[in-house]
């Protein structure tokens, strides 16, 4: 796989802490590309004359090694033809990536002991479980670390994939939005894995999610969870694909699946640290006429929701579908914490409303642009008029079709 086809939003900034102290901490769900980031990172420094070790921890072997401790560590790398004594006198860095760090039986203490007493080497670590590496990561790391979490890629990045040339905020042509329209539908039948998109074949797209499915999501989540009744975890995963969009129903998923409220509350919280999908919390400030706690379930990708939810890739796209689709872009634009939806005792609803420092953007899907401005979106506008732009009070995302009025984008725009 070349470089530009593996080009990253997030490479430019974890690039700019290269030359610092910091640990660099790269965290996501598995195949979403984070050893190819690493990859591209170790290409571009050995192109700048920099030294590089990478370790995978797949291989257990490095595992035991790097378990008994920093000496045992250091004296691996001597082995391995680094003189560490030149690196520290002539104020260089050897760069050393290690891929899922969250094997490690301490990788808190062996990260420390390695900032703390051997600066010359800068760390750039990754890892599949943010359950585990937060459990694993202690409170010593405090101030060493710099954190990134990947997702499947975003629409711009699936562009880059596909060797689309795009300009963000360009005014396009007619012939040009209908490209972006195709290929914007292919992206939310499908999904965002890196692997996905660079296959053509929909049945091999479908096995491959599939694997991920059972290696990642079935296998791996599970034995994290101790999971013993790995039937009904199998269901409320697929019972949450299939509400994707919606808001929680702990009580239907307890009693359907016949699992107890506190097992669906610990498999929901693991499924979040993995990087399987998020519960969005609503945007309240009215606690009379508005729901302040119920949050709504939104996957990350829409392949994995609907492999999981139908067991096939649509070829039709369903309301369903591009909600979350629009979801996981807004959450790799502005960040999970910034997301979330607004809905009054009186059920009218915003799918989503952004939270930024000085002021908040609603945000309502419609697969096929409305010729009206949803209700919905009035009253919200209404209610928090101090609180929105004025020059862009609310927006309104369609795919298909033309832009009818004032505030409507299309997907690629958010």
């Amino acid at each position: 796989m070349t470089t530009n086809l593996i080009k990253r939003t997030s490479l430019e900034e974890i690039s700019r802490y290269l030359p610092t102290d910091d640990i660099i901490v790269i965290h996501g769900a598995r195949q979403v590309g984070k050893t190819s980031i690493l990859m591209v990172l170790q290409d571009n420094l050995i192109a700048q004359g920099n030294q590089v070790h990478y370790l995978d921890l797949e291989d257990s072997r490095y595992v035991s090694m790097i378990n008994k401790g920093v000496d045992e560590f250091l004296k691996y790398l001597k082995e391995e033809g680094f003189n560490l004594d030149a690196f520290q006198q002539n104020q260089k860095k050897l760069f050393v990536m290690i891929d899922e760090i969250q094997y490690l039986e301490n990788p808190s203490s062996f990260l420390k002991l390695l900032a703390d007493h051997h600066r010359y080497l800068k760390l750039i670590v990754s890892g599949s479980s943010s359950f585990e590496m937060k459990s694993k990561f202690k409170d010593s790391l405090v101030g060493r670390t710099v954190n990134f979490e990947i997702y499947p890629l975003s629409f711009e990045e699936f562009l880059w994939f596909k060797g689309v040339a795009f300009v963000p905020g360009s005014d396009f042509t007619e012939k040009k939005i209908a490209e972006l329209q195709s290929l914007y539908l292919e992206f939310a039948l499908y999904g965002g894995y890196p692997k996905i998109v660079l296959t053509d074949d929909i049945s091999i797209k479908e096995k491959y999610l599939q694997q991920i499915i059972d290696t990642y999501i079935r296998k791996d989540i599970r034995d994290l969870a101790e999971i013993k009744d790995v039937n009904k975890f199998n269901l409320m995963v697929e019972m949450l694909a299939s509400q994707s969009g919606n808001l929680l129903n702990m009580a239907e998923i307890s009693n359907t699946c016949n699992l107890a409220r506190q097992t669906v509350e610990r498999y929901l919280f693991l499924l979040e640290q993995t990087y399987v999908l998020r519960l969005v919390r609503p945007f309240s400030r009215n606690l009379r006429t508005e729901l302040t706690k119920t949050p709504k379930i939104f996957f990350y990708d829409t392949g994995l929701m609907q492999m999981l939810w139908l067991k096939t890739l649509q070829k039709k796209l369903l309301g369903a579908v591009f909600e979350t689709s629009v979801f996981a872009e807004l959450v790799k634009k502005f960040g999970r914490d910034s997301v979330h939806y607004w809905r009054t005792t009186e059920k009218r609803e915003v799918d989503f409303v952004v939270q930024f420092p000085n002021h908040i953007l609603p945000i309502e899907t419609k697969i096929h642009f409305p010729h009206t401005q949803p209700p919905a979106l009035t009253s919200f506008v209404e209610a928090y008029n101090s609180l929105v732009e004025p020059s862009q009070p609310y927006r309104l995302v369609s795919l298909q079709g033309r832009v009818t009025g004032p505030g409507m984008i299309y997907p690629w725009q958010v």
